[in-house]
């Protein structure tokens, strides 16, 4: 990246998927009032990734800013073949304005480009107006939009679509 101080690696070290779930729970708690139930979803996808996932088709990546943990994501094959879900992109609020979110998602995509991927998926939703942008800038497409009871709140989720 070219910020300085900042580097992403793989998310392969003790701790690594245990900071994904911690920074989700208490940064959309504090943001946005969603509860529990949003750490639990969080936990699911990581624990996923730790039990067992194709280094080839899958990864997950932790950017660091000065040597801290500063952001995750994650790219995971999805249940269609030839699709991919970006999950579980956060940047810690310390963190942000660096150029971290856009980095992280870019490796990502370059990823499941690389590993033959045809499209990718992810979930949002419209609270989340800073990662949106992020998502729009490259290039994925809103294709589905739903407004329901989750989390604790009420929230619009949104499923965005990238043709790789």
């Amino acid at each position: 990246m070219s910020s300085a101080g900042v580097s992403l690696r793989l998310a392969d070290r003790p701790g690594d998927l245990g900071w994904v779930v911690e920074r989700h729970g208490t940064v959309y708690a504090a943001e946005y009032g969603w509860d529990v139930s949003f750490e639990g979803l969080v936990a699911e996808i990581v624990a996923g990734f730790a039990a067992g996932h194709d280094p080839e088709r899958e990864a997950g990546w932790i950017a660091e800013l000065e040597g801290q943990r500063a952001g995750s994501i994650f790219c995971i094959a999805a249940d269609e073949p030839g699709v991919a879900a970006l999950r579980a992109l956060i940047v810690d609020p310390a963190a942000r304005r660096r150029g971290i979110g856009r980095t992280l998602i870019d490796r990502c995509i370059g990823f499941a480009h690389a590993a033959g991927y045809r499209h990718m998926e992810l979930g949002t939703t419209s609270d989340l107006v800073d990662a949106r942008r992020l998502y729009d800038a490259a290039g994925f497409e809103l294709v589905h939009e739903e407004t329901r009871p989750r989390f604790g709140t009420t929230v619009t989720s949104q499923r965005l679509a990238l043709a790789l």
